[in-house]
């Protein structure tokens, strides 16, 4: 696996584990006691993921599994079968495999509405036969790694009190080891003080287990039973809500404004996966793995493991290239219930998709509006993610509201602020920027907002939608009003506006060289719409290209941020287009072309641009890290002509597909369907020497 590395994360980790939760294996494969299809494909999944740990090189240290190992609970007959299977399935692994118990394995927890068989002394007997200790504790050099079993807390039974002591000294009495902790049921899955539902460890159990995370030697926590991607901190804790390998806890669709996918939004593959988890002399890094609900048939003991690329923001160094996130990116909601164990009343739960999009992504700089940073969840959230590097440009309207002065800026990411306004209203406010930028020393972006459009006298049209950043034209047409506001210190630099049919590269160079010239910074604001507010863009290869040129340039010069407008799709209103994820928060291309740069470029400090390959639609040949690369953009006959071009042993990593191969392989594959794919865009990233 290839990993983003930062100076903060630079070097090999000093090992890497890997978490699974919610197998839910049955007692063969293709039968499931659940109604859904996608159970009844439990077995084969849980096969696939096993395998493809398998193949990891380096192979990890260890593999903890969070819970719900098995589909069948410890009263039905046909619990030790699934058992057996689970061991079968999970045999390919050679390295230790750490076990917590989930509901489904030992009952659920003790609460007198629950329908379903409750934890006792038979089930954990039972389990404990087939799988051994239900909570324990073990060290790897100075770290220490806890198991517990959450299904005891308020269970009322003799082992409650016994693991209650025995955690209080694994943590307390850690010696100065940073200590990692591995639960199935989450204390909260929300708020601490939510209520008790079928999610969460209930009081007072939950409040004593809190008191005991907070701290300061607790650096990690890891819970199941969920089925889906939540984060937040305990303490300094960083705390971790896993996906399942099986199926999604479908109620959580909610969060859609879609409708959901396969069966009602349980079969949503996309969300399916598991962590590998780096841990670094100071700190860890937690790697979302989504497997795409493949799956494996019995019998088969290895598989291809495909080129993965993994980055986060904790160990991306790319600053200057980000999104816009004009949706709401933490939003809470309340979550129906509509039966099951899911009864009464609603929940609240807070939507982290977008957020593990970002990270997968490795995406360091978001663009935000001025509302996320003055409301106090949202606030919060960005205070949360600036700890492991995120940034923030906040964008408002005229100058920023007084309010939002008072506020510590760097504790929340603010990096600056997007002032938009008319040329006369940017006038009125300029003494006031000037004492936001000395008071605050947050640095300011001016946008322009267009005051008048020629469409407008036409005849036929009129203009009704605002366009804010100076065009490329514009830059040279108010240079001279430009400088003067960056003399007289009113601003750092401007907004400028690319639209989605321009070409990126000459773009940037142009931008490159006003800079230079100037030393005015430029946010370059990168559209995704096309030019009718009507039509929809859904190119997602050009989005890809732009982005895969954007990353390039955003090391060329510090003096330059891409953003782009925006991270999710936009199916409704105005402009419609695709983005970086998809309604359901699924990554599209262009967050798997970030990803893969992210991770393949991460280490250079610069980039040192040689040449823009003419006629190639973009392409670039650049310097970075040590190593020559050329970045081809380009439709298949001229990706064809460029590669005929390289030596044929040089490594061409596929940007769209993930394939890494020689360039004569690419070559030969490219022309078996170039017939077929002639007016396609290949995105290749090749490294020259």
């Amino acid at each position: 696996m290839n990993r983003s590395a930062s100076s903060s994360f630079s070097g090999q980790p000093l090992f890497s584990f890997v978490v699974v939760a919610d197998t839910h294996v049955n007692e063969r494969d293709g039968v499931s006691s659940s109604p859904y299809r996608t159970n009844q494909l439990a077995n084969e999944r849980a096969r696939h993921v096993f395998l493809d740990i398998a193949a990891m090189e380096p192979a990890p240290k260890f593999v903890v599994h969070l819970g719900d190992i098995v589909h069948p609970v410890p009263s039905l007959p046909t619990f030790q079968d699934a058992v057996a299977c689970f061991k079968d399935i999970a045999s390919p692994l050679t390295v230790p495999v750490h076990l917590v118990p989930g509901n489904h394995d030992v009952g659920d927890k003790h609460v007198d509405w629950m329908p379903a068989d409750q934890v006792c002394e038979a089930f954990l007997e039972t389990y404990r036969a087939a799988f051994g200790q239900d909570y324990f504790a073990f060290d790897e050099g100075d770290l220490r790694f806890v198991i517990i079993n959450s299904l005891l807390l308020n269970s009322g039974l003799p082992d409650e009190e016994r693991q209650k002591q025995w955690l209080q000294r694994q943590v307390m009495e850690a010696g100065g080891k940073r200590v990692f902790l591995f639960m199935h049921y989450p204390p909260y899955i929300y708020s601490t003080d939510e209520r008790g539902s079928y999610d969460n460890v209930d009081e007072p159990g939950r409040s004593w287990l809190l008191e005991l995370l907070r701290q300061p030697q607790v650096e990690a926590i890891f819970a199941g039973h969920v089925h889906n991607f939540w984060y937040d901190r305990i303490g300094q804790a960083e705390f971790y809500m896993l996906p399942s390998t099986a199926f999604l806890r479908h109620d959580f669709s909610e969060f859609y404004r879609v409708a959901p996918s396969t069966e009602f939004g349980r079969g949503d593959v996309d969300k399916f996966g598991y962590f590998v988890v780096d841990v670094f002399a100071k700190g860890h890094v937690a790697y979302s793995i989504r497997t795409m609900g493949a799956q494996a048939k019995a019998g088969t003991t290895r598989i291809d493991r495909p080129s993965r690329f993994l980055a986060h923001p904790k160990t991306s160094s790319f600053n200057n290239v980000g999104v816009e996130l004009r949706h709401p990116w933490a939003e809470s909601m309340q979550i129906t219930a509509t039966g099951g164990v899911q009864e009464f009343g609603r929940k609240w739960a807070r939507n982290d998709y977008p957020l593990l999009a970002l990270w997968e992504m490795g995406a360091r700089l978001s663009k935000v509006p001025d509302l996320g940073l003055a409301e106090i969840e949202s606030r919060e959230r960005m205070r949360l993610m600036a700890r492991m590097g995120h940034q923030y440009i906040v964008t408002s309207l005229g100058a920023p509201k007084p309010g939002l002065l008072s506020l510590d800026m760097a504790a929340c990411g603010v990096a600056a602020f997007e002032v938009n306004a008319t040329l006369d209203g940017f006038e009125r406010q300029r003494g006031t920027l000037r004492s936001i930028r000395s008071e605050t020393g947050t640095g300011i972006y001016y946008s322009k907002i267009l005051s008048a459009d020629p469409s407008h006298y036409d005849g036929t049209h009129f203009s009704h939608f605002v366009k804010a950043g100076f065009t490329l034209d514009e830059l040279a047409v108010h240079r001279e009003f430009i400088v003067a506001a960056l003399h007289a210190g009113d601003i750092d630099g401007v907004t400028v506006r690319i639209e989605a049919d321009q070409e990126l590269v000459p773009a940037a160079l142009r931008l490159m060289e006003f800079s230079r010239d100037t030393g005015c910074h430029v946010l370059a604001s990168l559209k995704l719409s096309g030019p009718s507010l009507a039509i929809e863009r859904a190119d997602d290869l050009a989005v890809a290209a732009s982005v895969a040129q954007a990353m390039v340039l955003s090391k060329a010069s510090s003096a330059i941020r891409y953003v782009y407008d925006t991270f999710m799709d936009v199916d409704r209103g105005y402009f419609p287009r695709h983005a970086f994820i998809d309604r359901r928060f699924n990554p599209r291309i262009a967050a798997s072309v970030f990803t893969t740069l992210n991770a393949l470029l991460s280490g250079a400090a610069s980039i040192a641009l040689e040449e823009n390959i003419p006629n190639a639609g973009g392409s670039l040949v650049f310097s970075a890290g040590g190593h020559r690369y050329a970045l081809i953009c380009a439709k298949t006959g001229q990706a064809l002509d460029l590669l005929k071009t390289l030596p044929p042993v040089c490594i061409a990593h596929d940007l769209a597909s993930g394939l890494r191969q020689a360039v004569e392989t690419e070559i030969d594959m490219l022309e078996s369907t170039e017939a077929a794919r002639a007016d396609e865009l290949q995105l290749l990233l090749i490294l020259l020497e």
